[in-house]
């Protein structure tokens, strides 16, 4: 059984004193391919470290998180923009919009996002988009921007059911990591009737982490429990999930093309 862990950060400091043994269990258990979002410039030397250290396993993206949109923003647009046009990645990411932590660079966020996506419409790259508090902002900004070349994932998905549906609409893929797995989330019912074609599975280590290793650090090999959850609210194998799910993430973020 082949799995995909679309989104970890297993470059952060959190797996400093394991991170080669974390990613070696993950891989031994079925989780061949681990997608690395970047946050800003400060983390992108250890991203790509931990890259160049499994080369065919751990793939890097490059791009600006909104949390790290500040008054240096453009300084930090412009590291984005030398890496992506200097180098290969699996998409643009993360970016988006984030308005629960503070709204004080709102625009600048909308500004950040916007730039991205034109940077991964230009090179054809799949963005990876978080949304937090912000669903509308961005649909607006997906709206305006969308055409044949945009596309992607909304991350770690957290919204309802019309939200779901404008996202798939759009083109995008709904990424499901450890929340969808949380007894009061909601989003099993939401998820149901959501055809796996639109599907991918993420951890988002080390943050929650699904059930039932909640509370915990989270990492990659995880990803099999929310693989589960999907299987059991379809009532499927749990080995067809993972077919699905992973020829899903190898037809978004090209994959082959790395290993």
């Amino acid at each position: 059984m082949l799995l995909v862990d679309t989104h970890t950060h297993l470059y952060l400091k959190d797996f400093d004193i394991d991170r080669n043994e974390i990613v070696n269990q993950a891989i031994e258990a079925g989780v061949k391919y681990m997608l690395l979002p970047n946050i800003d410039s400060k983390t992108f030397p250890k991203l790509m470290d931990l890259h160049n250290q499994f080369p065919k396993n751990c793939l890097p993206m490059a791009g600006l998180h909104p949390t790290s949109v500040g008054k240096n923003y453009i300084e930090e647009l412009e590291f984005v923009e030398k890496m992506l046009f200097g180098n290969k990645f699996v998409a643009i990411g993360e970016i988006g919009i984030d308005l629960y932590w503070d709204k004080t660079f709102f625009k600048q966020q909308q500004e950040a996002f916007r730039q991205q996506i034109k940077w991964a419409k230009e090179l054809k790259m799949p963005i990876v988009i978080h949304a937090r508090d912000s669903f509308s902002e961005i649909f607006e900004i997906v709206a305006q921007e969308a055409d044949s070349d945009l596309r992607g994932v909304f991350h770690s998905f957290t919204g309802n059911a019309d939200e779901a549906k404008k996202a798939i609409d759009l083109g995008f893929y709904i990424g499901l990591g450890g929340i969808f797995t949380f007894k009061n989330s909601g989003l099993d019912k939401i998820m149901k009737p959501v055809d796996l074609k639109h599907i991918i599975l993420e951890t988002d280590s080390p943050y929650l982490a699904p059930t039932p290793k909640r509370g915990r650090r989270n990492e990659s090999a995880y990803v099999l429990h929310v693989a589960q959850k999907l299987a059991d609210i379809k009532e499927m194998d749990i080995k067809e999930i993972a077919r699905i799910t992973t020829i899903n993430a190898f037809s978004l973020f090209s994959i082959d093309k790395f290993i």
